[in-house]
């Protein structure tokens, strides 16, 4: 009996020690993908940074025009007028964003956000064409990224509760504001899921969502198989209820296809048929469910966010067609 008893302990033990470190896992797993500061120290950071670059499109079209838009933006960088703001969240986080004065005084305003680690500078080329075409800009660091604050990387779902800050701070510059919501990525998901929202504000016009992700699970599930070698069951469902407990978020809440069924925003959804990143299929899906007034463009030979770079005559001239048209409404 004495036997069995210490066996068992044994036993009991093994578990507990094996569950421990299962958890230790999943946190790490969190970390290393959810945790910029977290993921430059183990290098992650810039090894996810090197692996995506390397599944970009490398045509030498897309090289010209994308640093012709570079060029562009910075000698309009030397002239526009702007000024950083920021706003502090429910849960005590400080956000910051460039806001861009429009040349004349206009209620065309657009707020414009970067996709998965990624910051706002990024996103300046964007700002700079809505700015031509009349627009006020607000481009903002999404939380935990750039020099926004936070514990993890929001993937959608904190974000578009964070965005409510921006939309409410455009709303008091101008109560008559026609606002659309240009995202890329992790951006583009943001701003569909806003568009989900009962109380979302009737001051939001459109949205313009470039290269989206359906939802969070399934975009972290296929990354801890493609960056970490993993399998995504049981981890990924692991990572929902250790995210949760350390006052983040379930990443199954995170869900941009969930958000357009319930959506009543015109949304034009943009995606590059060559994207290795995030499927184009993932954005046909969004398409398919989308309740809004929707248009749908697939630009060929575009990898992940290149479709300004691959077509940009395309992508700008169907952005604005379509932002024409709802503005007419």
């Amino acid at each position: 009996m004495k036997k069995k008893k210490k066996i068992l302990i044994v036993i009991c033990t093994m578990a507990a020690v094996v569950i421990v470190l299962y958890f230790i896992l999943v946190n790490i797993l969190i970390n290393a993908a959810l945790v910029p500061s977290f993921m430059r120290k183990m290098e992650a950071f810039d090894r996810i940074t090197d692996e995506s670059y390397a599944a970009q499109v490398q045509t030498s079209d897309i090289k010209v025009n994308r640093q012709m838009g570079i060029n562009e933006t910075n000698e309009w960088l030397e002239n526009v007028r702007c000024q950083k703001i920021s706003e502090e969240t429910e849960d005590g986080y400080k956000l910051v964003a460039e806001e861009f004065f429009a040349k004349e005084n206009s209620h065309k305003w657009a707020l414009v956000l970067h996709g998965y680690t990624g910051w706002k500078e990024e996103m300046y080329p964007f700002a700079c064409w809505y700015y031509k075409e009349g627009y006020h800009v607000v481009v903002p660091d999404l939380r935990c990224q750039g020099e926004s604050e936070g514990d993890f990387i929001g993937m959608g779902w904190s974000d578009h509760y964070d965005c409510t800050l921006w939309i409410s701070y455009i709303l008091s510059q101008d109560s008559d504001a026609r606002i659309i919501i240009h995202g890329q990525s992790m951006g583009a998901a943001t701003a569909l899921m806003m568009t989900g929202e009962e109380e979302i504000s009737e001051n939001i016009v459109a949205v313009v969502s470039d290269c989206a992700y359906t939802d969070a699970y399934s975009m972290f599930g296929e990354k801890i198989k493609e960056w970490f070698s993993l399998p995504a069951f049981p981890l990924v469902d692991s990572a929902c209820i250790v995210l949760r407990l350390r006052g983040g978020y379930n990443l199954k809440d995170a869900s941009a296809i969930n958000a357009v069924r319930k959506s009543d925003t015109p949304t034009l959804f943009i995606h590059g048929d060559s994207d290795a990143m995030i499927s184009v299929e993932m954005t046909k899906e969004l398409y398919e469910a989308a309740s809004c007034s929707k248009q749908l463009l697939i630009v060929e030979g575009a990898g992940h966010a290149q479709s300004q770079d691959k077509d940009p005559d395309t992508y700008y001239g169907t952005i604005k067609s379509f932002l024409e048209d709802v503005m007419k409404q």
